[in-house]
């Protein structure tokens, strides 16, 4: 009797930041090695938002810049483009959205300010957290290679960082800023609403839709819906199991708790002009 080779389980996920040193890695990876599996500033439920903005149909070239853990990969795959493309900049992240893509998804390893893609390939470009822990100089420099990969017409999509109200005071601005950079380990720099239009049209977008929304990374509540209750059970037990790890996720929630009004998250949409 002959019997079948039993089908081989998946390959494990590469674990993005797997090298660091957990007390100075960035704080998303950090969060990803501990098991956070949805790591977008205002959470899935504004992550939906930003793709019900963008209505991807049947018809659209998506191109996601930074896809990360790849949690809204699933979510462009199910609304099935034409094609489906990733820019990431770490050889281990790309390979996870790679694996969590469908057949139509392809992931390259680039800079997103430098994709390396055709001009005019794109119907649709977006970004989560892409732009909001770079310099003003690269946040310009992607925005630039966002409109020459989308056609007349094509539809920007960005989820990131919001500092409120528009008129913030500068020390506060400020304040924040360096406690987000000490925090995460990252140079963070959000804008506020008026000032993320005015870098969009800046670089020839004409903004369409700006939608505001608490901070919600590690609200309890965000937490359980994007993570579910087993997700987040395992999350909260790797935490308390290491010490390093449970020091920095207690540092990262009380800024964004000191923080929250002046601190939260935004969805834009935006459009290249036609001609």
């Amino acid at each position: 009797m002959v019997t079948g080779a039993a089908p081989s389980s998946p390959a494990p996920l590469p674990a993005p930041g797997g090298h660091l040193n957990p007390a100075t890695m960035p704080a998303h990876w950090l969060l990803a090695r501990l098991g956070k599996k949805v790591m977008r500033p205002g959470g899935s439920m504004l992550s939906d938002a930003m793709l019900s903005g963008l209505a991807i149909g049947s018809g659209d070239d998506v191109v996601d810049l930074a896809p990360a853990l790849g949690d809204t990969v699933r979510r462009v795959e199910a609304a099935g483009p034409a094609s489906f493309r990733g820019v990431e900049r770490g050889k281990a992240e790309a390979e996870r959205a790679q694996q969590l893509g469908g057949r139509r998804y392809v992931c390259v390893v680039a800079e997103p300010e430098a994709t390396g893609l055709p001009e005019d390939s794109a119907s649709v470009v977006y970004g989560e957290a892409c732009l909001s822990l770079e310099t003003d100089e690269t946040k310009r420099r992607i925005l630039a290679e966002a409109a020459r990969l989308l056609r007349p017409d094509g539809r920007l999509g960005l989820h990131e960082l919001l500092l409120t109200p528009d008129d913030i005071a500068a020390d506060d601005k400020s304040r924040i800023e360096s406690d987000l950079t000490r925090t995460v380990r990252v140079r963070a720099r959000p804008l506020t609403g008026a000032e993320w239009t005015a870098l969009l049209e800046k670089a020839g977008f004409v903004v369409r839709q700006v939608r505001p929304a608490p901070l919600l990374l590690l609200a309890p509540t965000s937490l359980v819906r994007d993570e579910g209750w087993a997700g987040t059970l395992r999350l909260l037990g790797r935490t308390v199991r290491q010490p390093v790890a449970l020091r920095r996720v207690i540092d990262l929630w009380k800024i964004i708790h000191r923080e929250r009004r002046n601190l939260g998250a935004v969805v834009i949409i935006a459009a290249r002009p036609e001609g």
